[in-house]
């Protein structure tokens, strides 16, 4: 088949696949330096900094991280406040965002303004502190972790975007065949709405899975610290034995300050790496609701 482009159209093609694999690479750059170097040994790193190939392998790294209970700890913390924080967070925002999309609610346009005044508009980092420790009273538990990140508005105008696009016909055709309107929801309304669930139930992972900044503010006991936590600690360089080997521990080699970093930073993102491709075939999909439809 006889190729139609012009010269100058082949090498706009050439130089946007040339552009991408070198963004690409850009992108990737910094991972494999993470990965890579988190197996070389605490010397060649100090003397020759990250390299591409490092000169000395070691997993001392990963023994090291490995030898205290803390690892273990804050992964059981960052894995139960992921799973029960996007579970309640999905669950929540798609009830939410179904009661600003459904047409026969009288103070939807109410509630839609509220919804956005506090999505430009914070109520101040005292004022939540004082709500979640005083009064609450969470401080130093799990809920303290869960609770202020269940319902974004973000993710629920994105919600209200899909629901949107669905007729209202099935709502009065399941009205006819005598469903209430959680019946409605769950039985109808959910089952069609899996390209949206996986992409917001994505972002919600990803907030919980990733925060560290409730821990820093709420939690004081170590042994509660999420897998962030522990990771802005030994960055910081901040109690490191006791994190990962305990004050009772004796090391015949030099602590491994940076590949305790970077090995535990390999140990934090693998859930989430596997994680993805199970919601990939969602995520372009879900991700593009709300746009035109000519």
């Amino acid at each position: 088949m006889k190729n139609d482009r012009t010269f100058s159209e082949r090498l706009f093609v050439i130089f946007i696949y040339a552009f991408s694999g070198l963004f690409a690479l850009i992108c990737f750059l910094p991972f494999w330096l993470v990965f890579i170097n988190s197996f070389a040994a605490e010397s060649a790193i100090k003397k020759y900094g990250y390299q591409l190939i490092p000169h000395d392998f070691t997993l001392y790294s990963y023994e090291f991280v490995m030898k205290g209970k803390q690892v273990a700890s804050s992964y059981g913390v960052s894995m139960m406040v992921t799973i029960v924080g996007t579970v309640l967070a999905l669950l929540i925002t798609a009830m939410y965002a179904y009661v600003l999309a459904h047409p026969r609610v009288k103070y939807r346009n109410i509630l839609s303004f509220l919804t956005y005044f506090t999505m430009i508009f914070g109520a101040g980092l005292v004022g939540f502190y004082i709500l979640i420790a005083n009064w609450l009273h969470l401080k130093d538990t799990m809920w303290a972790l869960i609770l202020p990140y269940l319902l974004n508005p973000f993710f629920a105008f994105i919600m209200v975007s899909f629901y949107r696009t669905l007729p209202y016909e099935i709502n009065e055709a399941a009205t006819v065949d005598g469903a209430n309107e959680l019946r409605t929801f769950f039985q109808i309304i959910l089952p069609i709405s899996k390209p949206v669930l996986a992409t917001v139930a994505l972002f919600y992972a990803l907030q919980y899975w990733n925060d560290f900044f409730l821990a820093l503010m709420f939690i004081d006991d170590y042994k509660l610290h999420p897998l962030q936590m522990m990771i802005r600690q030994l960055i910081s360089n901040i109690n490191i034995s006791a994190y990962v080997g305990g004050s009772q521990t004796t090391y015949t080699q030099p602590l491994p300050t940076y590949g305790a970093q970077l090995a535990t930073v390999c140990l934090t993102i693998g859930p989430i790496f596997l994680l993805y491709p199970f919601v990939q075939r969602f995520f372009v999909k879900g991700i593009t609701i709300g746009a035109l439809k000519g």
